[in-house]
């Protein structure tokens, strides 16, 4: 019956072609705005990963609380000492030490006066190292404007657009104003050897980035770090791993009644990053929940239409004795075979544009010049096991859906109008 009715349906286009072209548009939809948001919210996470959170973070407790007005007199102590200990314990983590200052970058003329100022938010990291990743991990390599990176200590990079707006070049000098740890005075000078735009309004504004130990040296903070944060080596972020290791964690090392002890928190913890997961799953289940409805709506009424159409055939064939429970499900077997048909063809549609905008993506850079969050400039979609699949849930269920309840009129027929009906 089913190689009848696959027949029927390749050769009467009229019955097939338009629910097809239906399917295949909703699946389509569906799969590429799945992979599309997916890609989005993705590639946000991602990057506040890789710039501020980790996968997770160990800060002290009183940092923690007053973590966006970067309180380094609160910093952790004994940095070193604790890498060695959370290297040793969790082989399986890569773990990098960071600190965030903020202050003045002062921009001298010939005559060493000051010839312009601006906010600086400096960033250390690790930048010589034999076998550091911070370049890489925060793409400063490739976000390099001018110049070449840092090759020794006192070197550092600036924003682009600090650069231009104030007339620095290769090779200047630039002072940063702030204060140390323990809230003296700072001024420290570095030669700038390249300037960088990482397409962030929020950190393209003022940005610095030095080498740790320059930054360790010039705000007292020989051996402290304002965080320690750690990535899964060979593995994307996991919430149930991340939760496990910081429950180990501060379950031997953090005090609820000792404000300086070091506690860890993941990355789904950091500010809104698991509101925006949520957020992207809550609106992929919507989406698929509005194609299904949408389209079972339009099928219902395609369904309609090639019902009416058919109207004599189905008179013809319960005059010859079938069955109207035959008939229907004849119907819905023949829905089905439409629904898989089309949601094939939607899943290649939408899969081959999900991996086309995962490969190139959009770049709304130019529309996030006054965006203050940490988002990122180029748009991808991401290709996931689950765009294979996701399309025939409302592909098979909307077409099935639309013609069980167009098929329904078939029960409403009475045997005795037939031969009138057949006659006419």
């Amino acid at each position: 019956m089913i190689k009848f009715l696959l027949k029927g349906i390749l050769r009467d286009k009229s019955r097939s072609l338009l629910p097809i072209i239906v399917i295949s548009l909703g699946v389509f939809l569906t799969i590429f705005m799945s992979g599309w948001m997916k890609g989005i919210f993705t590639d946000m996470v991602d990057m506040n990963a890789k710039f501020t959170t980790g996968h997770v973070k160990i800060m002290t407790r009183a940092y923690a609380e007053n973590e966006k007005q970067i309180p380094n007199d609160l910093a952790l102590l004994d940095a070193d000492n604790w890498m060695q200990k959370l290297n040793t314990e969790y082989a399986d983590v890569e773990w990098v030490q960071r600190i965030h200052f903020g202050g003045l970058i002062d921009v001298p003329d010939a005559k060493g006066e000051t010839r312009a100022q601006g906010p600086a938010m400096g960033k250390a990291v690790d930048l010589f190292s034999e076998n550091t990743n911070e370049p890489e991990r925060m793409n400063i390599t490739k976000s390099l404007v001018k110049g070449v990176m840092p090759s020794k200590s006192g070197e550092a990079l600036i924003s682009d657009e600090f650069a231009e707006r104030f007339g620095v070049k290769l090779g200047d000098k630039v002072t940063i104003f702030g204060s140390t740890m323990y809230g003296s005075m700072m001024f420290q000078t570095f030669d700038v050897t390249g300037t960088i735009s990482f397409g962030i309004s929020m950190l393209d504004r003022g940005a610095i980035i030095v080498d740790i130990k320059d930054a360790q040296k010039a705000l007292d903070m020989e051996d402290a770090s304002s965080e320690i944060l750690g990535y899964f080596k060979e593995s994307s972020y996991d919430d149930i791993r991340a939760d496990s290791l910081k429950a180990d964690f501060n379950g031997k090392y953090s005090s609820i009644d000792d404000e300086y002890s070091p506690q860890m928190f993941k990355l789904t913890e950091q500010g809104i990053l698991k509101e925006m997961l949520d957020r992207g799953e809550n609106m992929t289940s919507i989406m698929v929940f509005i194609f299904i409805i949408a389209m079972s709506i339009v099928l219902w009424n395609t369904g309609l239409l090639g019902g009416l159409r058919r109207y004599s055939e189905y008179g013809v064939r319960l005059a010859l004795g079938e069955e109207k429970g035959h008939i229907y499900k004849t119907i819905i077997i023949e829905a089905i075979i439409i629904g898989f048909i089309g949601s094939v063809v939607g899943t290649i549609l939408g899969v081959g544009a999900c991996y086309y905008l995962q490969e190139n993506g959009i770049d709304f850079s130019a529309m996030m010049k006054n965006v203050d969050m940490m988002m990122p400039p180029v748009y991808r979609a991401i290709v996931t096991p689950d765009l294979f699949y996701v399309g025939f849930i409302p592909g098979l269920v909307a077409m099935t859906l639309g013609n069980a309840l167009a098929g329904y009129a078939i029960y409403k027929r009475k045997t005795a109008t037939l031969f009138k009906e057949l006659e006419v």
